[in-house]
């Protein structure tokens, strides 16, 4: 099935309730930022339209939450199926509609499917309860699990193809139902995903797909927190709007689970591969244009070895600056381009790039060095190709400087003794740190992890315990 439906001569992505198309009023533009063009457009959700979407996914809840668990596992299993048979589709138009660079949204599909595959073989583990020993003419004891009820998930535009079936997928093995608050961004994909889970044989109502426009957004949003049938919050994105998320869950004692940004670092020992790490420190930084959160925005590199890397780096950087690249809107590539500008301003150098445009919505590969505290990009995401290069006199202090951030995403440690890279890795910050390789890594399906540390977020994802985020663990007594 087609995500667009035509409205007034124009392909419009509809909203999707109860696994069905609704009517269109008001109409966002989707523009792809390297064309500087509208390729089509989204129906965008009003407060009666979220209500809808609440409401098919309390009454489908009733019998989705006590569905077996084998008619669950097979449905997330076709589901996989198909997401990796339709990675080349969803990959096209998550270009179409973010600009990303080719291929990049067919392999985090194929990662995607991955997880949802694993995550299905967890669920009878996952959802099992417990017989805790007790003492003798003591009450007999059990624990049961139970989904927490419909669910509200925020999925981002940059890393939709993964991110988004882990999240429906670990909602869906507990038993919960689903509010998707799509991206404006990439309305289609989301669509077309949704359609794979629909195919698989979903029944209508457990997955709901609503789109809002950014003016609208804000209102919307604490509306469906706001709902009492609205039980649990996954939220993806910056740590700006998550800040405003998290409150609003507070507000309306609603737990929630976020994955939000970093700053990460990579530490370059003076026993590293140079060269190697220096193409790892390139792809981490500059791989879709810098927009994604394990970005590798600081790069920490032993004085002894500096001078080595940094001639490396610059090798790599220009090989990147040779690729094209875009922003997903022009407004991501200004915001990235004013941080720079703003950094140089109070001291920073350049060392590689120039803070200029290659096209309206891309920007060079930039590495700069003596970053000061007052600068943007001191302890901010930039969001863009940037790097900054920052030398240490030995790996203690390196370790220092990687822990010194208001975040804790995830990080890497390039060095030629595993043993001592191990032993760095237990004291970094972060939930993720890969021993010479990116900063940028696909999460390994069967490993649960923290989603972060610091101001990088909170909850678990994958796995046993990434399931159990959404099941609710009930204590019973008997005599």
């Amino acid at each position: 099935m087609a995500p667009f439906i035509a409205h007034n001569d124009t392909s419009v992505v509809p909203l999707w309730t109860n696994n069905t198309d609704q009517p269109i009023t008001t109409l966002i533009p989707v523009i792809n930022a390297a064309q500087n063009k509208t390729v089509h457009y989204a129906a965008s959700a009003t407060l009666a339209d979220a209500e809808a979407a609440i409401a098919a996914a309390a009454a489908a809840f009733e019998t989705w939450s006590l569905s077996p668990l084998p008619q669950r596992r097979d449905i997330l299993l076709k589901a996989a199926d198909l997401l990796h048979e339709r990675a080349e589709e969803l990959d096209a138009m998550q270009s179409l509609e973010t600009s990303s660079p080719p291929t990049f949204g067919r392999e985090m599909a194929k990662g995607g499917a991955a997880t949802v595959k694993e995550l299905a073989c967890l669920i009878t583990t996952a959802c099992a309860g417990d017989l805790p020993h007790v003492d003798p003419g003591a009450a007999t004891s059990m624990i049961t699990r139970h989904a927490i009820g419909p669910v509200l998930l925020i999925s981002p535009w940059n890393g939709p193809t993964y991110l988004g079936p882990r999240g429906i997928a670990s909602a869906l093995a507990a038993g919960c139902t689903t509010v998707l608050k799509a991206s404006e961004l990439c309305p289609a994909l989301y669509r077309l995903m949704c359609q794979v889970f629909a195919d698989a044989g979903l029944p209508a109502g457990v997955l709901n797909q609503i789109v809002v426009r950014r003016e609208d957004a804000a209102a919307i949003t604490e509306a469906i927190i706001a709902d009492r049938r609205i039980r649990k919050v996954e939220f993806i994105g910056s740590a700006a709007v998550g800040s405003v998320i998290g409150a609003l869950c507070g507000k309306y004692l609603k737990p929630i689970i976020m994955e939000l940004g970093g700053k990460c670092p990579a530490i370059i020992c003076r026993d590293a591969d140079l060269r190697a790490a220096a193409q790892a420190c390139a792809f981490g930084a500059y791989l879709h244009h810098g927009q994604i959160c394990m970005s590798t925005d600081r790069i920490i590199v032993v004085k002894d070895v500096a001078e080595e890397f940094t001639r490396y780096l610059e090798e790599e950087t220009m090989k990147w600056a040779a690729m094209p690249s875009s922003a997903a809107t022009k407004a991501f590539a200004d915001k990235a381009h004013d941080a720079v500008a703003d950094a140089v301003a109070k001291g920073a150098k350049l060392i590689v790039g120039d803070n200029s445009y290659r096209t309206e919505s891309g920007l060079q590969p930039t590495v700069l060095t003596n970053i000061t505290r007052e600068a943007k990009l001191f302890d901010e995401e930039s969001f863009g190709p940037i790097a900054t290069l920052i030398v240490v006199g030995d790996e203690e202090e390196a370790l220092q400087v990687a822990n010194s951030s208001s975040y804790g995403l995830n990080g890497c440690i390039w060095s030629g003794d595993r043993a001592h890279a191990i032993s760095l890795a237990r004291r970094m910050d972060g939930t993720i740190i890969n021993i010479n390789g990116s900063t940028v890594v696909t999460d390994i399906p069967p490993t649960s992890y923290g989603q972060a540390v610091k101001g990088s977020g909170w909850g678990v994802v994958n796995g046993v315990p990434g399931i159990r985020e959404f099941l609710v663990p009930k204590v019973i007594l008997s005599r």
